[in-house]
């Protein structure tokens, strides 16, 4: 593995040739790059970025494919996806995370949707999750727009990288797993998308399922639980995503997630929670 100071080594002309037209864009942390990608089934290219570990960089190849790893010393799951899109080069960038397994046929199933799909930015497509984390399931295909998106995760999203750049958008380093508040980069970028005028389509089209390995939580790596700090960070971003509306979205969002959500919390509790996030945030 190369370190930080043989970066220089590295001939930036080669690493800007797009290596077919998929790209897999990983955020992981502490994982080993080769192991991982036997586990998750890659067979394109792909950028696996490390967070919390020395900063170095290697490059292999899996099944004919370049695979580039970085690994930062700082944290964030934003700044990590960031790390990653900014050194994309092939034609369509696949967010994903470590507990995603692809079929075989994924890069086939991905690029033909998007040939079907000339004029879409973005398509969100089906990874089947386990059951504490279903939000979405994609039955037919449809347009994505301000009244159902907020039900997509980060790794069903396949972007045109060309479309992501002249959009100038990224995630947000204040959301998600290791930032100051703790989920919502993914719906916050899409609704970025959406205010730049991306065309977002949903495909019922599955590429692969999640294999936890972790806690079962929403992100294993720093979920803690259905805590004050959970509700109290959720107010933060509906304050964000819904302006005006964030209070009627906030108690949509505990009616319909009481049951999983507000066992040791009462719902009643958790509405005041999100409710002091709004106001100081």
């Amino acid at each position: 593995m190369r370190s930080i100071n043989d970066y220089k080594a590295v001939d930036p002309e080669e690493l800007a040739k797009p290596d077919g037209r998929l790209e897999v864009l990983v955020a992981c942390v502490r994982e080993n790059p080769i192991m991982l990608a036997e586990h998750m089934n890659l067979s394109t290219s792909a950028i696996i970025c490390n967070q919390c570990q020395e900063i170095s960089f290697e490059e292999f190849t899996r099944k004919g494919r370049r695979i580039r790893a970085y690994n930062f010393a700082e944290k964030g799951v934003g700044l990590n996806r960031n790390n990653a899109l900014m050194r994309a080069v092939c034609e369509f960038a696949l967010f994903s995370d470590d507990d995603i397994i692809y079929d075989d046929d994924y890069e086939e199933k991905v690029l033909r949707e998007f040939d079907r799909n000339p004029k879409a930015d973005i398509l969100m497509f089906n990874v089947s999750a386990v059951e504490s984390r279903r939000t979405y399931e994609n039955i037919r295909h449809k347009r994505v727009r301000w009244y159902n998106y907020g039900r997509y995760p980060t790794y069903s999203m396949c972007v045109r990288t060309e479309s992501i750049r002249k959009a100038n958008v990224y995630f947000s380093l204040l959301f998600g797993g290791g930032a100051k508040y703790s989920n919502g980069e993914d719906t916050l970028f899409i609704h970025d998308c959406l205010k730049k005028g991306m065309k977002i389509y949903g495909v019922p089209v599955n590429i692969g399922h999640e294999d936890r390995r972790g806690d079962g939580g929403p992100d294993s790596t720093w979920f803690t639980g259905y805590n004050e700090k959970f509700f109290y960070d959720r107010g933060v971003l509906y304050k964000y995503l819904y302006g005006a509306m964030k209070k009627p979205f906030a108690a949509l969002f505990l009616l319909r997630h009481r049951k999983q959500m507000c066992t040791s919390i009462k719902p009643l509790e958790a509405y005041r929670l999100m409710k002091k996030g709004m106001s100081e945030g």
